[in-house]
């Protein structure tokens, strides 16, 4: 038997949301109390510098007697997947719910969720796809070429298009992603991984209630590299073939000029050609180096077992 007190928690990651975090309070509980679904809220707010802190504890405040939430604050900024971790941490209820504060994915769409998962005995999961995504054409470009490779790169799961973290799913696939103890977390290939029964549905994303995206290019493509080296070793295996062609056409290369110095009595080029085949050399050796850097500075990172997140206040509104 569960020992859960609520029916569904959600979990709200913040990082810099303290325009957008009244309005998805009040949409929250006023749209699960009319659907007698019992909640709690558990906002984590990482390392936010506009006053988020202080909102949050305002708002754990206002909620005692009535509403069940959690307000985690982060010492510092440690990221989306870290705030997530710590939320499902924290959570209390039967069902967890991954849902960002901007309103972009709204409490409405969470409780659809939550009813198909209840309908639904034999699904452990439901996940939302968006199905139009308001984004720039280069964005666009980027993250097709980042499923498409994924997914052909990835050692045994794959991960639908367009895809979001925005999910319903029961405790025990909770349990199992909390058992999961790596710092360089990616939450789409950590779903993959350990399985369960998902459904997934389209969903499309509203406006930003206020503020603009946190996710700047460059932070969506380190998140990507975390997913690639984090679930495969392919980077790897495409560097011994790239050293395994270089080294067949060095030797036929050198064949070649063999051949024409016997039959013909040609010269083999001197300083262009060495110069160039030192370039080519070199800068391939640097890449798989780069690739085997990458490997290894993230093992080094992992062995030394430092938290995934560290928090200074932890407020409920359920506790004196």
């Amino acid at each position: 038997m569960s020992d859960a007190l609520y029916d569904l928690t959600l979990v709200v990651p913040c990082y810099n949301e303290a325009d957008n975090i009244p309005l998805f309070y009040k949409t929250a509980t006023e749209c699960f109390e009319q659907a007698g679904v019992g909640i709690e809220i558990v906002f984590v707010n990482d390392g936010s510098q506009d006053g988020t802190a202080q909102l949050l504890r305002r708002v754990v405040e206002s909620a005692r007697g009535k509403h069940a939430v959690q307000a985690i604050d982060f010492s510092r900024n440690f990221g989306k997947e870290s705030a997530l971790y710590a939320g499902m941490q924290a959570a209390r209820g039967n069902n967890i719910c991954l849902i960002d504060a901007d309103m972009q994915q709204t409490p409405h769409d969470a409780l659809r969720m939550y009813r198909l998962l209840m309908e639904n005995a034999d699904v452990d999961c439901v996940a939302a796809c968006q199905v139009d995504r308001k984004e720039g054409f280069v964005l666009k470009l980027f993250k097709r070429a980042f499923y498409r490779t994924f997914n052909g790169m990835a050692d045994d799961i794959s991960i639908p298009a367009n895809v979001s973290d925005f999910r319903v799913f029961r405790r025990p696939v909770r349990d199992a992603l909390l058992a999961l103890p790596e710092r360089e977390r990616f939450s789409k290939g950590l779903f993959a991984w350990i399985g369960f029964n998902t459904l997934e549905i389209p969903y499309e994303a509203e406006q930003r209630a206020a503020g603009t995206s946190k996710w700047s290019f460059r932070k969506l493509f380190r998140y990507a590299a975390t997913g690639i080296f984090g679930f495969t070793t392919w980077p790897l295996k495409i560097a011994v073939w790239l050293g395994s062609i270089c080294a067949v056409a060095a030797v036929i290369y050198l064949l070649s000029v063999l051949a024409e110095y016997l039959l013909y009595g040609t010269n083999a080029p001197g300083y262009p050609t060495l110069a160039c085949l030192i370039l080519l050399f070199g800068g391939l050796q640097l890449a798989v180096l780069g690739v085997i850097g990458e490997y290894l500075g993230r093992d080094y990172i992992e062995n030394k077992r430092r938290p995934i997140y560290l928090a200074k206040e932890h407020l409920d509104s359920t506790k004196e």
